[in-house]
């Protein structure tokens, strides 16, 4: 709120008096020493300070913050950091609202705006709700002081109070009520929606005010002039100091980088000397453009190379500049040959005109930067995206045979990121025998047609054979004629890898059920043959048939990679066997699929003989199975398999050999082109098994 807007100013009069004989008196020439003495000042801190003690700076307010705004679950501390925070900014309101005093347009002290009420809302602002109260309260008292010491009733000091708390208050609410807690000078919208906020809070406190002025200050001006200037000099305050505060705030939570830091205060820097330039220039027509002509590159630069708070500071310092000069008469705002009004006028036009350009246009570069960005980030997403799918997007112009690809194909195709890659070369690299094939494709596009699908094979440069799978769209001229063609290639070797592996599969599956069938049968005419009873019959081809399935289970569960030799012998053993009358023995060796299951077949007969007639026919009987390995140059080549029987009851060579035995001397030698000794010893059956490793 502007304590002096119109009325009695006999308290500013003789303040302006005390220092008529100061460095800070009213001529041209001291107030243009002055203000380059303290631009100098500035220039030397930004100099000599440099990032760190900038970041040391930063670092020091967010901790501030965090210990005085942040809430805690101590009520104590909770306490505590309200006070604090309603003291820090009573004390920064009263500062900014003793600057607005000082600064007056003579000779009837109206204030061309006012900083405080931009202090209030944005701290109010960068803070949240939270720290509603504590602002509230802080700017009521700095008013009340104010209002106190310049000679004003309680009541007026009440009002005043009650309207700037309100004002801070309610832009703070419209602000977070459309955008949220995410507010940011970074955003067009975000920046348009400060503005309104800050035009409605400041017509609706300036209401209060004026009634304030005129009921408990006595002014004989108009109310509509006092309102008119509330209004102005509050919404210009609130326009260009609360974005600073905000930015700051910002820059708090996220530090800039430290090149961005030192190249906006180098910019900062050099705007503040341009701006103390402008103070001299004689008051000449073309003297008003020369600060337009200096400052707008400055602050085109600014805007697109900084965050918006460097931007923020800029206007600040222009704003202040202009104040400056309407006050102390110098330059074309103090020209004493322009009316009062129109000066006053000038100057507010001016700091909106400057505050509002470098917000707009520092929201546009911040959007633009945001949006390269999130266009960056997405584009680095679909490469990954396009890679981890094995996909390349394309573009072919058919015109001038350019093709435009992905990132990622190189990496699939095989060729040269670095060297041009044009249509015909990738003509060139599609397989001999699929080139006619995928040109027929592409041929055959029309305007009633403009989409293909097409899967071919490509010879990589480093040899290597691939398949591809292409969909693409053709796009026409007016005169129908193909003049780009778009779409995406997917890598499918793997997917024709897998196919080729499955239909091996399946031609191997049905191979061996051909082959187990046949065996069945085999099995089924010998196994009648030798049985007397066709219960018999039954229990036999049933033993001889599991006996195969447990194979099968075996190799199925290994994928038909293979099965462990010790596994084959502990199944075919485990009907009959215990700890006590069965020990195997060898290393862990692997067998094939077809010697799996010829050596489980052979073990099977040895086991049903040795449980009818043999050692597992008695308890004391024992059977033993150990095999090793056979070398040749260091490599295994073959493996042993010794089944020996002891302990068992006599047995005698038969003098007529059956389907088991038969099956036990000639299966592995017929299928496998191993060796086979059967003994029959006093002692018990003794069957030596020696079979390659590999299928011959």
């Amino acid at each position: 709120m502007n304590l002096l807007h119109t009325g009695d100013y006999a308290k500013s009069d003789s303040f302006w008096g005390g220092l008529s004989g100061s460095a800070f008196g009213i001529t041209d020439f001291g107030c243009a020493l002055a203000i380059g003495l303290n631009i100098a000042r500035v220039a030397r801190f930004v100099l000599h300070a440099g990032f760190e003690r900038g970041c040391r700076v930063l670092q020091d307010l967010r901790n501030q913050v965090q210990r005085r705004v942040l809430p805690v679950a101590d009520p104590t501390r909770r306490w505590v950091s309200a006070i604090g925070l309603a003291v820090a900014v009573g004390i920064a309101y009263f500062l900014a609202a003793r600057l607005s005093l000082s600064l007056l347009t003579k000779p009837d002290g109206v204030a061309v705006f006012w900083p405080a009420s931009g202090v209030a809302a944005g701290v109010l602002i960068a803070v949240g709700r939270s720290a509603r109260w504590p602002v509230a309260i802080g700017t009521m008292a700095a008013t009340i002081v104010a209002n106190l010491l310049g000679d004003r009733t309680f009541a007026g000091a009440i009002t005043f109070a009650l309207c700037n708390a309100g004002e801070a208050i309610l832009t703070a609410l419209l602000v977070e009520r459309q955008f949220g807690s995410d507010f940011s000078p970074d955003r067009l919208r975000h920046v348009l929606g400060l503005l309104a906020a800050a035009v409605f809070a400041a017509a609706v406190s300036g209401i209060g005010g004026a009634l304030g002025f005129k009921l408990f200050h006595g002014s004989t001006a108009p109310i509509l002039t006092i309102w008119q200037h509330w209004f102005a000099a509050d919404a210009l305050g609130i326009v260009t100091v609360a974005p600073v505060l905000i930015g700051v705030a910002a820059a708090v939570r996220n530090p800039p980088p430290q090149s961005e830091a030192i190249e906006g205060a180098m910019a900062l820097v050099a705007i503040t000397a341009t701006s103390a330039i402008n103070i001299f220039l004689p008051r000449e027509s073309w003297a008003t453009l020369v600060p337009l002509a200096l400052l707008f590159p400055l602050l085109l630069w600014l805007a697109a190379r900084c965050r918006p708070a460097f931007a923020a500071a800029a206007a600040f310092i222009v704003a202040l500049t202009i104040v400056w000069t309407t006050t102390f008469g110098i330059g074309y705002f103090g020209d004493p040959d322009l009316p009062i009004a129109d000066r006053i006028l000038g100057a507010q036009a001016g700091i909106l005109t400057t505050s509002l350009c470098t917000f707009v246009l520092a929201a546009l570069f911040a959007e633009r930067r945001l949006h390269e960005a999130a266009l960056s980030e997405g584009a680095a997403r679909l490469q990954e995206a396009l890679t981890a799918g094995a996909v390349t997007a394309f573009e072919w112009d058919v015109r001038t045979g350019s093709s435009h690809r992905s990132d990622n194909a190189a990496k699939i195709l095989g060729y040269d990121p670095q060297a041009p890659f044009t249509g015909t070369d990738f003509l060139a690299s599609i397989h001999p025998a699929d080139r006619a094939h995928f040109k027929a494709h592409v041929r055959n596009v029309r305007p009633d047609s403009p989409s293909y699908a097409v899967t071919f094979r490509v010879m990589r440069p480093d040899g290597h054979e691939m398949w591809l799978e292409e969909t693409a769209t053709a796009e026409f001229d007016a005169s129908g004629h193909c003049v780009r063609i778009k779409g995406l290639t997917l890598d499918i070797t793997e997917r024709k890898r897998a196919d080729e592996h499955q239909r091996l599969l399946i031609a191997e599956l049905d191979h061996r059920v051909k082959n187990v069938l046949t065996r069945v049968a085999v099995v089924a005419m010998y196994t009648r043959q030798g049985s007397s009873t066709m219960d018999e019959f039954i229990q036999a081809l049933d033993r001889r048939i599991q006996s195969m399935a447990v194979a099968h289970e075996l190799l199925s569960q290994g994928h038909w990679q293979g099965v462990r030799l010790a596994d084959i012998v502990r199944r075919q053993l485990a009907p009959y066997a215990t700890d006590a009358n069965t020990t195997t023995n060898g290393p862990d060796i692997t067998l094939t699929a077809a010697a799996s299951e010829a050596l489980g077949m052979v073990l099977h007969e040895l086991v049903t003989n040795a449980s009818k007639y043999g050692a597992l026919s008695i308890p004391d009987g024992r059977v033993s199975v150990s095999w090793e390995c056979g070398n040749s140059d260091d490599t295994a080549t073959s493996v042993m398999t010794v089944w020996r029987e002891t302990g068992g009851p006599p047995v005698s060579a038969p003098t007529q050999y059956g389907y088991g035995t038969s099956l036990i001397c000639d299966l592995i030698p017929h299928e496998l082109g191993g060796k086979v000794d059967l003994a029959f010893s006093s002692e018990g059956v003794c069957c030596t098994i020696e079979m390659p490793l590999k299928r011959r």
